[in-house]
């Protein structure tokens, strides 16, 4: 057999072995125990954005509030973290000059389509961008906070509005038109409470009942969301129905999760980096 030949071979099974590594990240994903319901919403697959939203979405109005300036660049860091879960992106490995997560660049592990719009549509960006960036700067990227006009064009548009026709279709919102005086504008009221109610039950018991007190103990995915929600500002949304006694607990649990220094979470044998990174990028902003 010539060289060629088994270089050919190689290559094959190399991409043979890539590809069934992501088929088996996507089945991981599908198959968490996070992702696992009951009753009416036992076949429902929600993404961390849609979650975000989820829980950020007034339940009749079907808006967000209006003071709350914090869920855009939210849902762009849970669109970071969902790739990095479903195994397309990665950071960078640290060097001696790249040691701090905020350093290390977002890299390409591969670019095959995850079947949600925003997740390729944000991969085909990063494949597509020489040099790489950061995390904190793809964060700014996708949601427009740069003055760069030449960088505008990774811009992640009408997010909120794509996210939630995600949720209309498996569901779990309905869309209506509500008159603002001066304007029209699109809502979507929440039509299955009992999705958002499983979902925000899963962080009060996060932090309540199951809390672990060690991050790396959690499963990653309600770790992650525990991360976004804070940094969305919709953590109260969440804990709002507790009595008293119980608010205080979770509140100050989710503040001292939300505390720890990313960069040593970062570097602990089980932990997700892109979760801490994303937290370290928030931190910082």
């Amino acid at each position: 057999m010539t060289t060629l030949t088994h270089r050919a071979r190689r290559t094959e099974i190399s991409k043979n072995s890539e590809k069934k590594m992501e088929s088996e990240e996507d089945s991981n994903w599908e198959k968490s125990p996070d992702n696992e319901d009951s009753g009416d919403s036992k076949d429902i697959r929600l993404t961390l954005m849609e979650e975000v939203l989820l829980l950020g979405l007034k339940d009749k109005e079907g808006y967000t509030s209006f003071w709350n300036d914090c869920i855009s660049s939210g849902l762009r860091g849970g669109i970071l973290i969902e790739l990095a879960m479903r195994g397309r992106i990665y950071l960078e490995p640290p060097t001696m000059r790249k040691k701090r997560l905020l350093d290390r660049k977002v890299l390409l592990k591969s670019d095959s389509p995850t079947g949600d719009v925003l997740l390729d549509e944000t991969l085909k960006h990063i494949k597509a961008t020489e040099p790489t960036e950061t995390v904190q700067t793809w964060i700014e990227l996708l949601t427009g906070e740069t003055w760069n006009p030449f960088k505008l064009q990774y811009q992640l548009r009408n997010v909120r509005e794509r996210i939630a026709k995600n949720l209309v279709e498996k569901g779990i919102l309905t869309t209506e038109k509500q008159n603002f005086l001066l304007f029209d504008m699109t809502t979507h009221p929440v039509t299955n409470t009992t999705e958002k109610q499983r979902l925000v039950k899963k962080l009060q018991d996060s932090v309540l009942e199951r809390w672990v007190n060690d991050p790396q103990r959690m499963d990653k995915r309600t770790l992650a969301l525990l991360v976004l929600a804070h940094s969305s500002d919709v953590l109260e949304n969440v804990f709002s129905s507790l009595t008293d006694d119980k608010y205080d607990m979770a509140m100050n649990r989710a503040k001292d999760l939300v505390e720890l220094d990313p960069e040593v979470e970062g570097t602990k044998p089980s932990a997700t980096e892109m979760i801490w990174a994303v937290l370290a990028a928030f931190n910082k902003s």
